[in-house]
């Protein structure tokens, strides 16, 4: 299970579930961010870097001891 989290001055700002392949918007202000975002296919993105480019590199990193 993947997850994405974007925070300012300290408080939770926007995540992204891997699980429903979506971004929640922690209040009205991430609110224009989550909808511009899934206009721009930044989702999708998301998802690739989370299933495929996160994994490879934890493996990578984890092989150098």
């Amino acid at each position: 299970r993947g997850s994405h989290r974007e925070s300012y001055d300290g408080r939770d700002f926007i995540s992204f579930d891997l699980g429903f392949g979506r971004f929640m918007a922690a209040d009205s202000a991430a609110e224009i961010s989550r909808r511009r975002w899934e206009q721009e296919g930044v989702a999708e993105a998301r998802t690739n870097y989370l299933k495929h480019v996160c994994p490879e590199w934890l493996r990578k990193y984890i092989g150098y001891g």
